[in-house]
């Protein structure tokens, strides 16, 4: 359900009452004052929760809790800084809060991962979408989808690791309807996932995150997954690729060059390189193409999915590449040759994709179409930048109005069913 709360003061500036925050050391009221978007309904396709060490054993199954690995900080590198300071009082200290409030307009330049303000505490998030502006995010976890989606784990650690996540990101999404939770969704076990599913549902999760790598040994359009895509179309619920779904680093051998490896941008070790991003987008990419191929949207026409934090520069050339290719191929294979719609309207019909703030979305939207691409802020990690929306604006100019409300709302909102 999307949830708008849009009080115009004059001039259109938002302007934002007092608000209440609950705190361990008490209620504190705060004044708040003009968010940073403003003008505009948006929609954030991309938003996280930073994990704190009981995310999943505290809301797992007794008789696969003491199975979860436990989260991997030093991953994140600086996005894992002060996780400790984090776990011990689960919120920030009251004047940090207050610190970060009077940052208003510019929240999203000040402090990121676990020290930006609704990182980790539910309570804090309400206020930090007040100072951000945005009528709806979709909230991913940070940690946790690796050991849900771990191929060498068994299933019922993989699917115990998804539960516990589910329940935990129910919880901290339950207070605000502005919070649109991501559930896991492992496809591996196409019964367990159907399970699931409707588990998550139950909880008022209201996207699904899959990973984008074959399912179980077969592809995402095998016969045995047909009921999970059938149930999302019927269900109204998008499927969600998201970066951390599958590896994010390309082979050692292409590394190797006989001189030290750099570490990762973010200061960590197992985050993305240079490199890395030639083909951070390829798995996705192929699941996609995979995926209608296959038929799987034209079977299910009400389904609907996103690829999200894996950039977008790739998707026009995708298109004219898979209407050659069903165009080509469909005298030699039977399930090319049964597509009616041809490829590129299909995904223009059905799915959508979130650009890179440093990407030129204009050029993208000229040599495909502007029902394809969706605003999002990345918050509270580094990798959103320090202000997205003047980057995705300076590629968009000279826009039409209706346009920039596909971008920053109205694709979203399609995305939802809503």
């Amino acid at each position: 359900m999307l949830y708008f709360v849009m009080v115009f003061a004059l001039g259109h500036i938002r302007r934002l009452p007092s608000r209440l925050v609950k705190h361990p050391c008490g209620s504190i009221k705060y004044r708040l004052g003009m968010s940073y978007a403003r003008d505009r309904i948006y929609l954030d396709a991309d938003s996280h929760l930073m994990e704190l060490p009981d995310f999943l054993t505290a809301h797992a199954d007794p008789g696969i809790r003491d199975r979860i690995p436990q989260i991997n900080f030093d991953a994140g590198g600086r996005s894992s800084d002060s996780w400790q300071a984090a776990a011990e009082s689960g919120a920030h200290p009251a004047e940090t809060v207050a610190e970060l409030v009077a940052l208003g307009d510019d929240l999203i330049a000040g402090p990121k991962g676990y020290f930006a303000l609704g990182a980790f505490n539910k309570e804090e998030r309400g206020v930090a979408l007040d100072l951000l502006g945005f009528q709806q995010q979709f909230v991913f976890s940070t940690f946790s989808g690796p050991i849900a989606f771990d191929p060498t784990a068994d299933l019922e650690l993989r699917y115990g690791a998804t539960r516990a996540h589910n329940r935990a990101m129910a919880e901290f999404c339950s207070d605000d309807p502005r919070l649109t939770g991501v559930a896991l969704l492992p496809l591996d076990d196409p019964e367990a996932a159907l399970a699931e599913f409707d588990f998550a549902v139950s909880l008022g999760l209201e996207a699904m995150w899959i990973p984008h790598r074959p399912a179980g040994g077969g592809s995402p359009g095998h016969d045995a997954l047909d009921p999970v895509w059938a149930r999302m179309a019927e269900a109204n619920i998008p499927f969600l690729l998201h970066v951390g779904g599958n590896p994010l680093q390309i082979k050692p051998a292409w590394m190797n060059t006989g001189r030290p490896i750099p570490t990762d941008w973010i200061g960590g070790g197992e985050n993305v390189r240079g490199k890395d991003m030639i083909a951070l987008h390829h798995a996705a990419e192929t699941f996609v193409g995979t995926l209608v191929l296959d038929g799987v949207l034209e079977r299910h026409p009400n389904l609907r999915g996103a690829v999200v934090e894996l950039g977008a520069g790739w998707v026009p050339s995708l298109l004219r590449r898979l209407d050659l290719i069903a165009q080509i191929w469909k005298r030699s294979e039977p399930d090319l040759a049964a597509l009616k719609t041809p490829p590129s309207e299909a995904i223009s019909q059905q799915m959508a994709f979130t650009p890179y703030p440093f990407e030129d979305v204009g050029a993208m939207i000229r040599e495909s179409n502007p029902d394809l691409y969706l605003f999002s802020s990345d918050y509270p990690h580094i990798e959103g930048g320090r202000n997205p929306l003047g980057r995705f604006a300076a590629s968009l100019d000279g826009m039409s109005e209706e346009i920039l409300d596909k971008f920053y709302a109205q694709n979203m909102a399609d995305l939802l069913g809503s």
